[in-house]
C-alpha cells in the first residue's frame, strides 16, 4: 500500500502530471507512466477499481496519504482510474487532432502563393466583395486561411478543432451574397458546431459532440460565414491564461514566454498571427478585451442581449449574475466594423430568444469635440509604465485634436471587484470545478481562488483581521472576508447591490456628459505563463464593465519598450493584489509586446464605441503613431 500512498501525494503536487503542450511537441509516449512505481500501481489496482460497480458520486471522494485500510481501497482505485480515465481522453483528443492535420489534402501544409497572401492581407469587406461579385471562389479563401492558421498553430498551440476539409464543403455551399460571403471565421472552443466536441479543455468532455449548432454558429452561416476552426481555452474559462490537459499551453505569438490572454486566448494568438481575420469569443471579466490587449487585436465586447449566445458550451450553466457576452474580435478594426455590422444586419432575435430587436444605429461622430473621461489608477493597481504610456498616448492625441479629457473619479472600482467576484463564485466555484477528474490540471489562478473559497469561514475572518490591522491592507482583506459559498439571500443582496452600483455610473455619466471612458485594460501587457497564481485577482480595469454591462472595446496603441518603460525605483505596493502583479512587470522581458487602451461606452452603445475606437486610430495616424500589427511571413 505504500506504492498507493507515494502515488497520491505525488499526482495531488502535480509531480506525475504530463502537460498536453508537450504532446503539440510531438512525444508520442506523453501517457506512458514515467516511473516503475507509478506502472505496478496501474498494473495492479486499476483492473481491480475498474471491475467494481461503485456509484459516481465516490468518484470524487479524496483519500488522505496515509489512510489506506481496506475499506478504503476501492475509494483508491478508482480515483487511479478516473485519472487514467483522464489521461486517455486527453491522449485520444491531441492524436484526434494531429491527425486530422496529418490527414490534410497537401494544399494545407504546401507554402502560401502570391493568391494566398494576397487573400490574408486584404480586409474582409473586400473579400465578401469578390465572393459576391464572382470573383473569389470561397474554397480558395477557406484554403488560404487554413494554410496561414496551420501554422499559427506550430507557433502557438492556439487550435482545438480543425474543422477542415469539412469546411471547404461548407464553403461551396456557402450563401455568396451574405454581409460575411465566403469568409472563414474563426471561434472560440465554447462554441457549439453540430458534430463537434466543445470540450472547454475538461478532459470529462471529450468524445461528447454538439447535436446542433448554436444560434451564433447558425447566424453567421445564413450571413456566408464558414467556419474553420476552433481555439484555445483556459480550463473553467476563468483565466487570463490559456492553459487545459487536453490541448496544451497556449503561446503570445509577440513573445512565447507569456500568454496571449484568456479566456479567449487562442482566438487572440490566431489573429494576431494572420490565421484568421474575424472571430468568435466571450468575455465574463475581461475575456476578450485582456485577449485582445494582451496579443495586440480589436474587439468590443458586447452589453448583454445584442450577440446570441444559446447552444454553446460553458463552465457555469446558469450563472446570471455576471453573465458571459458573446463578442466579435478581429484583426483590424476595419474587420471589427464588418464584423458587428454582418451580425447586427442579421437580425440576431430571430435567432436568439435573448436577444432584444435591436438593429445597427448609425453614430456619426465627425465635426464634433468629444468628452472623454478618464480613469488612470482603479485604486487597487496603479498601471504599469507600459500601460500607463499607451493610455497618455491616447490622451494627449485626444487634446491635441480638440477634445475634451478630464480625469475622473468614478464610484469605486473596488466595489465593482468586490461585487463581480462575489457573484460569479457565488457557488464556491463548485460548477466550473464539478467537471475536472481527479489528478486533472486546474489553472493555477482558479486553483488559488478554490484555495481561499475552502477555507472555514472563522479561519477568513482571522487572517482578513490580520491583513487589515497587521498589514495594513484593507483592500486584500475586504476581498478575502467575502469570499465564501453564498446563501439565497445573500446572493439576492449582491444583486441589489450591484443594481445600487450601476445606478451610481448611471447618475455620474449623465451628470458629467461623458461619451466615453478610457482607461488601460489591465495594469500589466501579458503576463508570463503562470502568472495568474498573482494575477487572477487583478481583472479590475475589465470586470468593471461586465458588472455595469457596459460596451467596451480594446484596441492596441503601442509596444512595451525596455527603455521608455523600465520603473525608475522599486515599487512600493499599496496592497497584495498590486504587489503580486509587480513581481511580473519586467520591461526588458517584456519589450515588443502590444499594450492597448479600452473604450467605454454605455449599456448597448457598441455602434458609438465603435466610432470612438475609429476616431482614436485617425487621430494616432494622424500624427504617426499607428500601431503596427505583427506581420509573420
Amino acid at each position: 500500500m505504500h506504492h498507493v500512498s507515494n502515488i497520491l501525494a505525488r499526482l495531488r503536487r502535480r509531480e506525475v502530471k504530463d502537460e498536453a503542450d508537450a504532446a503539440h511537441r510531438g512525444s508520442d509516449q506523453l501517457y506512458a507512466p514515467r516511473d516503475t512505481e507509478t506502472a505496478h500501481v496501474l498494473k495492479h489496482y486499476i483492473p481491480l477499481a475498474a471491475a467494481i460497480k461503485i456509484p459516481h458520486e465516490l468518484l470524487r471522494d479524496d483519500v488522505g496519504d496515509h489512510d489506506l485500510r481496506p475499506a478504503n481501497i476501492v475509494s483508491v482505485m478508482l480515483l487511479l482510474f478516473e485519472y487514467l480515465a483522464h489521461r486517455n481522453a486527453c491522449a485520444t483528443k491531441q492524436n484526434e487532432r494531429k491527425g486530422r492535420i496529418r490527414r490534410l489534402p497537401p494544399v494545407y501544409t504546401a507554402d502560401l502563393t502570391s493568391a494566398d497572401n494576397a487573400i490574408l492581407s486584404q480586409s474582409v469587406a473586400e473579400t465578401v466583395s469578390k465572393v459576391q461579385s464572382g470573383v473569389l471562389n470561397p474554397v480558395e479563401i477557406v484554403r488560404a486561411f487554413g494554410k496561414k492558421a496551420l501554422q499559427a498553430h506550430e507557433a502557438t498551440n492556439c487550435l482545438t478543432e480543425i474543422l477542415l476539409p469539412e469546411a471547404e464543403e461548407w464553403a461551396m455551399n456557402c450563401n455568396k451574397q451574405g454581409p460575411l460571403a465566403g469568409m472563414p471565421v474563426s471561434m472560440k472552443d465554447t462554441a457549439g458546431v453540430a458534430g463537434w466536441d466543445a470540450c472547454i479543455g475538461y478532459s470529462s468532455l471529450v468524445g461528447k459532440p454538439m447535436k446542433k449548432d448554436s444560434a451564433l454558429v447558425r447566424l453567421l452561416r445564413d450571413a456566408g460565414a464558414v467556419p474553420f476552426v476552433k481555439t484555445n481555452i483556459p480550463i473553467t474559462l476563468l483565466s487570463f491564461e490559456s492553459n487545459n490537459d487536453v490541448f496544451g499551453k497556449c503561446t503570445n505569438p509577440h513573445n512565447s514566454d507569456y500568454a496571449p490572454g484568456g479566456s479567449t486566448g487562442g482566438e487572440a494568438a490566431l489573429l494576431a498571427y494572420g490565421g484568421s481575420r474575424i472571430g468568435i469569443g466571450t468575455d465574463v471579466a475581461g475575456s476578450v478585451r485582456c485577449p485582445a490587449h494582451y496579443s495586440g487585436i480589436y474587439t468590443i465586447k458586447a452589453s448583454m442581449h445584442r450577440v446570441p449566445k444559446s447552444g454553446n458550451s460553458t463552465s457555469i450553466p446558469g450563472q446570471i449574475g455576471i453573465p458571459a457576452v458573446y463578442s466579435p474580435m478581429t484583426r483590424t478594426l476595419g474587420d471589427l466594423d464588418t464584423m458587428w455590422r454582418a451580425i447586427v444586419s442579421m437580425e440576431p432575435w430571430k435567432y436568439d430568444y435573448s436577444c432584444i430587436p435591436l438593429p445597427w444605429r448609425e453614430v456619426d461622430l465627425s465635426g464634433r469635440k468629444l468628452k472623454f473621461g478618464v480613469i488612470w489608477d482603479d485604486g487597487i493597481v496603479v498601471p504599469s509604465p507600459a500601460c500607463r504610456r499607451a493610455l497618455k498616448t491616447v490622451v494627449d492625441t485626444l487634446k491635441s485634436d480638440g477634445h475634451e479629457v478630464v480625469d475622473i473619479d468614478p464610484p469605486s472600482p473596488y466595489e465593482a471587484l468586490q461585487i463581480g467576484s462575489e457573484l460569479l463564485f457565488a457557488d464556491a466555484g463548485k460548477t466550473c470545478t464539478k467537471p475536472i477528474r481527479w489528478g486533472e490540471w486546474n489553472d493555477i489562478g482558479v486553483d488559488e481562488a478554490m484555495r481561499m473559497l475552502r477555507v472555514p469561514r472563522f479561519i477568513k475572518k482571522l487572517y482578513a483581521w490580520y491583513l487589515r490591522h497587521i498589514r495594513g491592507d484593507a483592500v486584500y482583506a475586504g476581498l478575502i472576508e467575502k469570499w465564501h459559498e453564498k446563501t439565497v439571500e445573500e446572493y439576492y443582496a449582491l444583486v441589489a447591490r450591484r443594481e445600487s452600483y450601476r445606478e451610481k455610473w448611471f447618475d455620474l455619466w449623465n451628470e458629467q456628459g461623458y461619451d466615453f471612458v478610457l482607461t488601460v485594460p489591465n495594469s500589466l501587457p501579458a503576463a508570463p505563463h503562470g502568472g495568474m497564481k498573482e494575477g487572477f485577482k487583478a481583472c479590475g480595469y475589465t470586470f468593471m464593465f461586465n458588472v455595469l454591462d457596459y460596451s467596451a472595446g480594446v484596441l492596441p496603441v503601442t509596444h512595451v519598450d525596455r527603455d521608455q518603460d523600465a520603473l525608475l525605483s522599486k515599487m512600493k505596493a499599496r496592497n497584495a493584489i498590486e504587489a503580486g502583479q509587480y513581481k511580473m512587470y519586467d520591461s526588458n522581458k517584456m519589450h515588443g509586446l502590444p499594450v492597448g487602451v479600452q473604450v467605454v461606452g454605455r449599456r448597448l452603445e457598441e455602434e458609438k464605441v465603435l466610432e470612438g475606437m475609429k476616431l482614436i486610430e485617425a487621430c494616432l495616424k494622424v500624427e504617426g503613431k499607428a500601431y503596427k500589427l505583427l506581420e509573420v511571413d
